[in-house]
Formats: structure tokens, C-alpha cells, sequence
């Protein structure tokens, strides 16, 4: 059993936790959610024993281990990738180490002998033998390459290594598995593989994640971290969502009675468990649901931007027409005779195992990028805004957050009144809005440049990764922004349950050709022509 209790931190002032108490049940899985700041991560590491808390104690079942997806990519440099897998299991691989300093030495003596046959012993408990083919089997699921796995760490990208460390955070059956944002840098399909080991994995996962549907998919539990506590709560994040805002909206009325709130709480319940028993996730996260106390559900503190777009003139029926559209960049081609129309009111999601393929689709068309061949026409009728990758050059000033998004204003009239009015569906309020815009956070910068488009009122959207940098509630804020949105679309991302709850229509585009297909996008990872097409062009 892992614990905390009366676990409190506190930095100057700022109290981040106070007196909390949690049990971490075995065979559990439990999502930390919590806004931005709440300490998501930094309980991770008092948990892990990183951080130290002010008061009160973590405690582990003696004997039990814990494994915890490391942040440090270069820690691991001179070692090899199948190494650093396997030096997961730390006691595994002292012994592993100790029994080849044994049998390398050239004065063997009898006291190494035993030693030697105790190492073995224990070894075999351990499954040692296997080690290594596990730590392959890993890496092959995470999209790590049999070439690489005899390979320095320090040769691989960022994202190879990203995988490494995930990988290494897996291996050997851990009791208790710790994962801060274990999604980040993957594709689709890695994801979909981490989500099945998960769902396999018999003992206790503690994760942090941005993505809604990984959490939906793996977790009976959420662990919400709000008022300075953590509260456990049965189900996945969507459950915790749902209810959390069914409790608000019954908070704000006063006048409905307290039989009428808890029946409607009890449908809601029952309800949502049909819908869980229909999912992928196990049967048994229904009973879960079933057995809530209605009296556990509570409204949250957290505050969700008003992320609204409007048009201000409906598009015509021509969008775009894209007629053979090529480019290549350093000698690799990114893709070749791109052909599409966009039609009006589609929500288009950009599909590619390059993402740099898509950003430069997106420049292409945003004309920050010239083409290699073919053409590109916007109708008549279009006025668009976007979202770019990379956004660095919007905030290399010391304007204040009013002043910057002023500039971006069409509307001769437009006071501060109304300039505020937009910061604050943005939760930017009071004297944050005086702040100067180079000093902003990641998630900040991509907030004011909502507010930019918002303030456009176009009927097309271009979104490169747009849930980058953000918190789930601006996520969740813009992805119901999205779904409202009466105009056209064309975006890509990570974020499986931002794809499928807004695309419509998914075009793949690869250095062979493009895939084009009017389904959501799970239909689309499903159909089997649509996984043929793949395997042709990939090869």
C-alpha cells in the first residue's frame, strides 16, 4: 500500500498542500488532475521521495517497488538503450552488474564462487533471463526501432529518448508505476499500445496527463487536487468532468430540493456507468460508478476560459482547392501532389507521421512558406485565422497584455473596456492583464493568441497543435469552442479525444502520396482499407 499522511508544503506564504491524507489501493489506476499550479507534479515527487514535504510522511509496503518515469534525458547518455531499459529495475541490475564484475575477475576464489551462486539465485527469481527480450519488447511497442537498441543513448533525438525513459519506467512489473505526462511526444498509435499495457497492468498507476482520452481510457480513478487537498473519486476524467459541472450547476440553484439534486445526481450516475460497460476499459470501472455515494460528488473550484468563436461572414460554397502541392526540404520529401478541396463548415484534421510535414502545409498556406509546385485558392468569401506552431515572434515586445491585443483589432471603436472583456474570458483579469507579454507562460502565450482569433471573427480556423502548452480545462474550454463552431477547420493534433469529438473529415498526408477519407477519426484508425492504404504508402 502506498500512503501519505497529513502530508502538507508549503513555500514562504503559499501553502500548496495542506494535511492531506490519501491511500493508493493496489490494481488501481489514479489520474492527478488539478489547474495549473494546483502541484500536480511536485505531489508526484513527494510520493516518489524527491521532494521532501513540510510536514507529515509517505509510506511504502517494505518490499514493494516503485518505478517512476524519469524527466532527465540526458542522465542516461553513456549507456546503451536496452541498458538504460533495463536499470528501471534497480536491484535487477546491481545484481546483473555485480555478477559480471564476479565472473570477469581472474582470481576467482571459492567466497566468489558462493557469492556468484547466490546472485544467480536471486536472478532467477527476478526473471533475469528474460530481461533483455522485455526490454526489447518494450521499445518495439513504443515505436523504439531493433536498430537502436544497441545504441548510446546520447545518439537519439528527444523523442527517441522520451520513449527510452517510458520504456525503462515499465520494465519489470513494478508494484507501484509513477507517470508524469507519459503521452507527450507520442504518435496515435504508441499511445493506443501504452493505453493497452495499462489497461493490462495488473498492479497500481499514478499518472499525470493533458490527454482526456489516455485518462478516460486507463484511469478508475481521478485524484483531484483543489482547495489545498486531494480527493479520490471513482471513474475516469470525463465522469469527474460531468459531475463536477452537474454539482456546480446545482449549487447556482438555490431553490431546487435536496431530493430532487440527489435524484438527478443518481441518473446521471447510472447513466454514465451504461456508457463506461459499453467502452474499452474493464467492466468492473462500472461497478466502480455504481457504488458512488451520490454525497461524493462536489463542485470544483477551477475556472474555464470562454473560448467562443464567431463568424462574422458565412463562407461561400468554395473554400479551398488545392491542386498539386509539393514540397521538399534538405532533400526529403514531405509531400507530393497534394490534392483536396476543403468544403464549408468540414472540421478537417491533418494526419502525418512527419509533423513537420503538416507545419509547413500550414505555412503554405498561411503564405509564410512558398510551395515547390501546385497551387493553392482561398474563395472570395474567406477570411482566416491561425494558429501556428511555433508563436514566438507574437511576444518579442514588452507591450502589456491590453496593449498587444489591441493592436490585433479591426474595430475603430474598441475601448480597453472591451480589449479586458476578452482578456477575461481568457482568465486573464485585474492586474494581469497589465503584464508585459514576453514574461508569459507557454500556456499564457497560446490563451492571448485565442483571444487574437477570437477577436478576427473568421469563418476559416488553421490550428497547428493547439491544445499544446494548455491545461485541461482550456483544453476541454476549447475543444466544446470547436465542436460549437458553425465555420470550417483545418487543424491537427495529439489530443485523441480533441480529434474525435471535432474532425469530421481526416486527410493523411505522406512523402508517397495522401490518404483522404469524409469519417471521424476512430472510424478512420478502424477501416481497413484506410490501414491497407497506410501499409502501402509507409513502406
Amino acid at each position: 500500500m502506498l500512503s501519505a499522511s497529513n502530508v502538507s508544503l508549503s513555500f514562504g506564504k503559499r501553502v500548496l498542500f495542506d494535511e492531506v491524507n490519501v491511500k493508493f489501493a493496489e490494481g488501481n489506476c489514479y489520474g492527478i488532475i488539478g489547474a495549473n499550479g494546483a502541484g500536480k507534479s511536485t505531489f508526484m515527487k513527494i510520493l516518489s521521495g524527491e521532494v521532501d514535504p513540510t510536514t507529515g510522511h509517505v509510506s511504502l509496503t517494505p518490499g514493494q517497488r516503485m518505478s517512476v518515469l524519469k524527466q532527465d534525458h540526458f542522465a542516461y547518455d553513456d549507456q546503451t538503450v536496452l541498458n538504460t531499459v533495463i536499470m528501471g529495475h534497480e536491484k535487477l541490475w546491481d545484481i546483473m552488474q555485480e555478477k559480471d564484475a564476479l565472473y570477469a575477475k581472474e582470481d576467482f576464489s571459492d567466497a566468489d564462487g558462493e557469492r556468484t551462486a547466490v546472485l544467480e539465485g536471486e536472478f532467477a527469481e527476478m526473471d533475469g533471463w528474460n530481461a533483455e527480450p522485455d526490454a526489447a519488447n518494450l521499445l518495439s511497442g513504443l515505436g523504439v526501432k531493433e536498430d537502436l537498441h544497441y545504441k548510446l543513448m546520447g545518439e537519439l533525438s528527444g523523442k527517441e529518448k522520451v520513449r527510452v525513459l517510458l520504456a525503462q519506467a515499465l520494465f519489470g512489473n513494478p508494484d507501484y508505476l509513477l507517470l508524469d505526462e507519459p503521452t507527450n511526444d507520442l504518435d496515435v498509435e504508441t499511445i493506443t499500445w501504452l493505453e493497452d499495457f495499462l489497461l493490462d497492468f495488473k498492479n497500481t498507476v499514478i499518472v499525470i496527463s493533458h490527454d482526456r482520452h489516455f485518462l478516460d481510457t486507463v484511469c478508475t480513478h481521478i485524484a483531484d487536487i483543489d482547495y489545498q487537498k486531494l480527493q479520490l473519486f471513482a471513474g475516469n476524467y470525463t465522469f469527474w468532468y460531468q459531475s463536477s459541472q452537474l454539482a456546480s450547476r446545482q449549487r447556482a440553484d438555490q431553490k431546487k430540493k435536496a431530493d430532487e439534486k440527489k435524484k438527478e445526481l443518481q441518473e446521471f450516475i447510472q447513466r454514465f456507468s451504461a456508457n463506461v460497460a459499453k467502452a474499452r476499459q474493464a467492466t468492473s470501472r462500472r461497478k466502480l460508478l455504481e457504488k458512488i455515494d451520490v454525497e461524493e460528488i462536489q463542485p470544483s473550484s477551477r475556472k474555464y476560459p470562454g473560448i467562443i468563436f464567431q463568424q462574422e461572414r458565412e463562407a461561400g460554397t468554395q473554400v479551398l482547392a488545392v491542386e498539386g502541392l509539393s514540397k521538399t526540404v534538405e532533400g526529403q520529401p514531405l509531400f507530393t501532389d497534394l490534392n483536396f478541396h476543403l468544403n464549408k463548415g468540414e472540421k478537417v484534421m491533418i494526419l502525418s507521421k512527419n509533423s513537420v510535414a503538416i507545419t509547413a502545409l500550414f505555412e503554405i498556406l498561411n503564405g509564410k512558406m512558398k510551395a515547390d509546385s501546385g497551387t493553392f485558392d482561398w474563395g472570395v468569401t474567406i477570411t482566416s485565422a491561425y494558429l501556428p506552431l511555433d508563436n514566438a515572434e507574437f511576444f518579442d515586445s514588452k507591450l502589456s497584455l491590453v496593449d498587444w491585443l489591441w493592436q490585433f483589432t479591426s474595430d475603430p471603436e474598441a475601448d480597453e473596456t472591451f480589449i479586458r472583456g476578452f482578456l477575461g474570458r481568457m482568465l486573464f483579469t485585474g492586474e494581469e492583464s497589465l503584464k508585459e507579454v514576453n514574461v508569459l507562460s507557454g500556456g499564457e502565450k497560446v490563451r492571448c493568441m485565442l483571444s487574437r482569433m477570437m477577436l478576427q471573427n473568421a469563418n476559416v480556423l488553421m490550428l497547428d497543435e493547439p491544445t499544446n502548452h494548455l491545461d485541461l480545462e482550456s483544453i476541454t474550454a476549447f475543444n466544446n469552442g470547436l465542436i460549437d463552431f458553425p465555420g470550417t477547420v483545418l487543424f491537427t493534433s495529439h489530443d485523441h479525444e480533441f480529434v474525435q469529438t471535432v474532425a469530421n473529415r481526416i486527410i493523411e498526408i505522406t512523402p508517397n502520396g495522401m490518404i483522404d477519407r469524409h469519417l471521424p477519426f476512430d472510424e478512420y484508425m478502424a477501416d481497413k482499407s484506410v490501414q491497407a492504404r497506410r501499409a502501402e504508402l509507409y513502406s
